[in-house]
């Protein structure tokens, strides 16, 4: 006979995809604790409002003013912006891949925390994952995918 112990939710997570980037996106929920620990191993702590990206603050991650408004858009539609303590590993791709994996990544987490939130972000269109991946090089094109082979003149 076993017995399920119901462990204590600390996080929600999610994970968002483009491209060829994941994201994984932990919001931990900071109640009268000041910080987080996330990785015992490391001891690397978060405090309540910051977001992390493999370690790094995210506006050195992600630097550009443009980058910001895409990526705290989520958060602010759903008025949670100082709510958590955010983490978030990313791997694979390129940057703005890595930067729609995390808002996808971000806006389905919110989702699970209240489901309310899911009207609202779905309006925004953040719940919806781009679904354009790199074309299949084909056979006989000389390494890429649509270039044909050069025909002779005569």
């Amino acid at each position: 006979m076993s017995i399920k112990v119901k462990k204590k939710l600390s996080y929600f997570g999610a994970i968002g995809k483009r491209k060829e980037s994941v994201a994984l996106v932990r919001l931990y929920l900071v109640n009268n604790k000041k910080e987080v620990t996330v990785d015992k191993k490391s001891d690397f702590k978060i405090k309540k409002g910051e977001i992390y990206v493999n370690r790094k603050k995210i506006s050195e991650y992600f630097p550009l003013p443009s980058q910001k408004a895409s990526y705290l858009l989520p958060l602010k539609v759903c008025d949670s912006e100082d709510r958590f303590a955010i983490s978030i590993i990313t791997k694979g791709g390129g940057k703005n891949g890595q930067l729609d994996a995390v808002v996808l990544g971000l806006a389905r987490a919110l989702e699970k925390v209240d489901d309310s939130y899911r009207p609202i972000l779905k309006k925004n269109g953040l719940l919806t994952r781009d679904s354009r991946i790199r074309e299949r090089r084909k056979v006989g094109t000389g390494g890429r995918a649509r270039r044909k082979k050069q025909s002779p003149k005569r």
